[in-house]
């Protein structure tokens, strides 16, 4: 089946390319007194108006969660729905495969891209996007945020919101500081004053970011996950990419569905 179906899309686009190159033949020829011969279909294509891809719409905005505390670790614990976060970092390539591995399983993913990644790998933020996942804020420079003063700190949240607007036209949907669990009330307060009403945290790190080997990664996040739990991964490590496949597996043996943080939340 599959051969027949190649064998004549060749054989139409061999005709059309014969149609073409007719149409050029027909338009290069008139008549002895300089008129041309009747448009073909070729002149009818080229005096077309060329159709203008429409733009992307803009990413999700932040949304605010009525009744939920400003830094959020998990989501509702009586629904079968869990959260994979990835801190956005690191080698392209191991980034596009772990979303096309969530992708497979059909699961959808959030990442807290860092601004700097995003300037070499602009890209990537639409391929985020486009996949159906949730895409946030992870700060510019990925330092130790907790011990920066309020100018410092602002620029690192407002530097990576700056790019995820130019480039989505939304700062992104979450906030999550770098290299550290949790926020101080100053990070907060500075993340709500560029737009967050929330802060990203989580309940389970899979330490992916030790390289312990996949089998470890999986142990780690099933031992620990249950329903509504926010998971700590990283795109720049090839045991997150490896451990996938089996703790997607695993998720769906325990009929757990895993969303976007937004999805999560939404009830």
């Amino acid at each position: 089946m599959t051969l027949i179906c190649r064998r004549d899309a060749l054989r139409a686009g061999a005709g059309a390319l014969g149609a073409a190159f007719a149409g050029t033949l027909a338009a290069g020829c008139g008549t002895h007194d300089g008129a041309s011969g009747p448009p073909t279909s070729a002149d009818a294509s080229a005096a077309a108006p060329t159709k203008q891809r429409a733009a992307p719409r803009p990413a999700p905005a932040p949304r605010r969660f009525p009744g939920l505390p400003v830094q959020i670790t998990h989501g509702p614990r009586d629904r079968p729905r869990v959260a994979l976060t990835f801190h956005g970092q690191g080698d392209p390539a191991t980034a596009k495969a772990v979303l096309a591995e969530a992708e497979r399983a059909g699961a959808r993913v959030t990442v807290l891209a860092v601004g700097g990644w995003l300037d070499e790998y602009p890209a990537l933020a639409r391929r985020i996007l486009d996949g159906g996942h949730d895409l946030g804020n992870h700060t510019q420079r990925h330092l130790t945020i907790s011990g920066m003063g309020e100018r410092e700190a602002y620029a690192e949240i407002t530097g990576c919101a700056d790019r995820l607007r130019r480039l989505t036209g939304s700062i992104g949907t979450w906030f999550r500081p770098s290299r550290t669990q949790f926020a101080t009330s100053l990070v907060s307060k500075l993340a709500a004053r560029a737009g967050y009403p929330h802060v990203l945290s989580y309940d389970v790190d899979s330490l992916d970011f030790t390289s312990p080997g996949a089998p470890a990664v999986t142990r780690k996040v099933t031992a620990e996950i249950r329903n509504g739990s926010v998971v700590s991964l990283h795109f720049g490590y090839a045991d997150t990419v490896a451990a996938l496949p089996a703790l997607l597996d695993e998720l769906d043996r325990r009929g757990l569905r895993a969303v976007t943080t937004t999805e999560l939340l939404t009830r």
